[in-house]
């Protein structure tokens, strides 16, 4: 069968919900779905899932390709210094986000790094950097009192030329996309110092107003990349899709905790999932599609139909659960089972069940596993002694 528009209008209907609890904007949410609906529309649905299911997967595989489409290295292929410009609301992270990137840099391209803060405004803003410099072996710029942004990037760039770093990373003062003095400021040291790359952060908390922070952004100093800070809290990631769909320019990274390596490359599966919040219903597809074959799949269903489950089907299921990893990643995989998480970790499900079962299975006779009805107290014996197990488990697997 293939999906046909009332399917996929009506599961669109959740999806674009589900875009709105994550909060991703209007605009972009009323978007998305749009574009979506003519792929999926006519899509192969296997028997193994559900109408519902492929397109939860449709619309995943549409979310990847718009996070993470555009290659997301860091770029510092230009003569030295490289230089990078940092920018962002107040409160978004930027000071400690800069000495992330510097401690990324010095680590994986064994490049040498100068912090330089030209937030004159926020008090201790360039205490705070200096500190985190000296507390990670980076060198920060000398901070003279009374000293301008412009200024203070002009004393940058001349000692950086002096002391032969590889790479500068200006973090500029917290701003708010309304205050155009500020925003004016910005323009200008954009000028002088000419980065290759400027990296906006953001709040993953910021919600419907990411829209608004990434156009200003854009307009005023032409970003090349999105880094998203508190990716571990709370939020759900919708200001992902909406600033990768205003700002048009990759999400480079992600700051995943306080801590100065808490800095990860983005990886976009991670937050299409966090953005949908169905489970990992995409890998429960996948996993199926690649592992059951089409014919099985069918032969199990008509026996099911007729009612000639036998456990030489039921082997076949604990294989292909084995296969996708244990029941309780099975269970993982179930949309809505997040909010029971901890209950079923609690319950302690116990693995080596599957392990047993199969044990159990094996050893019965084909007649037996066609027919258990025959299975009396002297098969029970024969089969427990068999598999290593005991009468009991032989007993259970036989009610079930």
């Amino acid at each position: 069968t293939q999906l046909d528009e009332k399917q996929v209008d009506e599961g669109l209907r959740k999806i674009r919900q589900a875009l709105l609890e994550s909060d991703v904007a209007l605009s972009v949410a009323k978007e998305f779905v749009a574009n979506v609906k003519p792929k999926a529309i006519g899509q192969e649905v296997l028997k193994s899932i559900t109408p519902g299911q492929l397109l939860v997967k449709i619309v995943y595989d549409e979310l990847v390709k718009i996070l993470g489409s555009e290659k997301s290295e860091i770029n510092l292929n230009t003569v030295p210094p490289a230089k990078i410009l940092v920018v962002g609301l107040q409160g978004s992270g930027k000071t400690t986000t800069s000495a992330k990137i510097a401690k990324f840099i010095e680590k994986n391209f064994n490049k040498k790094v100068m912090l330089s803060s030209l937030d004159v405004y926020r008090p201790a803003a360039q205490k705070q950097l200096e500190l985190l410099g000296s507390q990670n072996n980076i060198q920060t710029i000398p901070i003279i009192e009374g000293q301008l942004p412009i200024e203070i990037t002009q004393r940058t760039l001349a000692a950086a030329s002096l002391s032969g770093s590889d790479v500068i990373i200006f973090d500029t003062a917290g701003r708010t996309q309304i205050d155009s003095v500020m925003m004016s400021e910005l323009n200008n040291l954009k000028k002088i110092i000419n980065p290759i790359e400027t990296f906006l952060v953001a709040d993953s908390l910021t919600g419907q107003d990411a829209v608004n922070i990434a156009g200003e952004f854009k307009k005023t100093v032409d970003l090349t990349g999105i880094i998203l800070t508190r990716i571990d809290g709370d939020g759900k990631g919708g200001a992902a899709l909406s600033m990768k769909s205003v700002a048009n320019c990759p999400i480079k990274f992600l700051g995943v905790g306080e801590k100065i390596d808490d800095f990860e490359i983005f990886h976009p599966e991670r937050i299409a999932n966090r953005i949908l919040g169905m489970g990992d219903v995409v890998s429960l597809v996948e996993k199926v599609s690649e592992n059951l074959k089409k014919e099985e799949v069918e032969e199990l269903e008509e026996n099911f139909k007729k009612g000639q489950f036998t456990f030489n089907d039921y082997l076949k299921q604990l294989r292909q659960m084995k296969k996708i990893g244990g029941m309780g990643k099975v269970l993982g995989m179930i949309p809505g089972i997040s909010k029971i998480k901890k209950q079923i970790d609690e319950s302690n499900i116990d693995e080596s069940l599957l392990g047993k079962q199969e044990a159990v299975i094996l050893s019965m006779t084909s007649k037996e596993r066609d027919n258990p009805k025959i299975i009396d107290g002297s098969r029970k014996k024969r089969i427990a002694n068999g598999s290593g197990t005991d009468i009991a488990l032989v007993n259970k697997l036989l009610k079930q």
